[in-house]
C-alpha cells in the first residue's frame, strides 16, 4: 500500500508572517520596483496607471515580474486607491502628485455617498488578478494582497495626501465628516480583504504610509484603533499593519517602525526589498 504523500511545508514568507522562527528574512518586491525595472516599463508602454492595473492580464504579468529575482513571495499589482474607486470615488494618478480624487470629500454627505460595502464586482479585476497569479504560480510561491489603512486612504479621499497640516485642518473643521470617513473606510476595507482571503491570498499587509508622521495622540485616535479593527475582522491568514517607515510605533520603542498586529509578537511585514537592495 502506497504511503500518502506528506504536504509540503508552508512557504518561508508564510512561516515568517506567522511569527515562526525562520532561517532568514523573506524577500519580496513591491510594485514600486517598476519605476526602475525596464521590463515593467516596457510592459506598461504608456498606459495610465489605472488603465494598466485594470487590465488583468497585464497586471498579472507585472505582479509576476519579480520572480526572476528569486523572491519568496509575489505581491499583487494594484493601488490602495482601488478600494475608494470601488466605493464610488474616481481618482487619477498624476506625476509628482500621486493619487488625486476627481471630487474630494468635503462633507458628511460626501462620505455617505460612498459605498461602505461595495459589491465585489466593483473590484472584480483584483479578484481575477489574484486567481490568475495563483494559477500561474501553481503553489510555487505565496501571494500577498494589501489594502491601505483608513487614515492614509482618507487623506487621499479628502485630497490632502501627505500634507499633514491640511489633513489636520480638515479634521478640525469637519470632525464629523472625518470620523465618518475613517469608519466607512474601515468597513469597506474589511470587506475587501475578506474577499481577497476567500479568493486565496496567503498573506496581507495593511499600509498606513502617512501615519508615521502623526503624533502619538493622533496615532492612537486616527490609526491604531482602525488597524486593530481590520486585522481582527479580516482574519484567516497571517497579516500585519505597516505604519510608515519611521512610524510613531517605532519612535515609542526607540527603533524604526515595525509591523504590528493584535496580540503582539508580530512579524515585520514591512521588510519588502530586493536581493542586494538596502532596506
Amino acid at each position: 500500500m502506497t504511503e500518502p504523500t506528506a504536504a509540503p511545508p508552508p512557504h518561508l514568507l508564510v512561516r515568517a508572517a506567522r511569527g515562526e522562527a525562520v532561517e532568514r528574512p523573506p524577500v519580496w518586491a513591491m510594485r514600486q520596483a517598476g519605476r526602475w525595472d525596464r521590463e515593467f516599463n516596457r510592459l506598461r508602454s504608456g498606459l495610465s496607471f489605472y488603465e494598466f492595473s485594470a487590465n488583468v492580464e497585464l497586471a498579472a504579468r507585472a505582479s509576476l515580474l519579480p520572480r526572476r529575482f528569486g523572491v519568496d513571495g509575489i505581491i499583487l499589482f494594484y493601488d490602495i486607491t482601488t478600494l475608494p474607486v470601488a466605493m464610488g470615488q474616481p481618482f487619477q494618478l498624476l506625476p509628482a502628485r500621486g493619487p488625486v480624487p476627481d471630487r474630494p470629500v468635503r462633507s458628511r454627505a460626501d462620505v455617505e455617498a460612498l459605498a461602505a460595502e461595495p459589491d465585489a464586482d466593483r473590484f472584480g479585476h483584483i479578484l481575477d488578478l489574484l486567481r490568475l497569479v495563483k494559477a500561474e504560480l501553481n503553489g510555487s510561491l505565496p501571494v500577498l494582497a494589501f489594502a491601505g489603512a483608513p487614515f492614509t486612504v482618507a487623506t487621499y479621499c479628502i485630497g490632502t495626501g501627505k500634507d499633514q497640516g491640511a489633513t489636520r485642518r480638515f479634521a478640525a473643521e469637519q470632525p464629523a465628516a472625518w470620523e465618518a470617513l475613517l469608519d466607512r473606510l474601515t468597513t469597506a476595507t474589511v470587506g475587501f480583504l475578506r474577499a481577497l482571503v476567500r479568493a486565496g491570498a496567503d498573506v496581507y499587509q495593511l499600509f498606513d504610509s502617512w501615519a508615521g508622521e502623526l503624533t502619538p495622540q493622533e496615532y492612537d485616535r486616527w490609526a491604531q484603533p482602525y488597524h486593530q479593527a481590520i486585522l481582527k475582522a479580516a482574519a484567516g491568514v497571517p497579516r500585519g499593519a505597516v505604519p510608515g517607515a519611521d512610524g510613531v510605533v517605532g519612535r515609542r520603542r526607540g527603533q524604526p517602525g515595525r509591523a504590528a498586529r493584535p496580540g503582539g509578537g508580530a512579524p515585520d511585514l514591512s521588510s519588502s526589498y530586493l536581493p542586494g537592495q538596502r532596506r
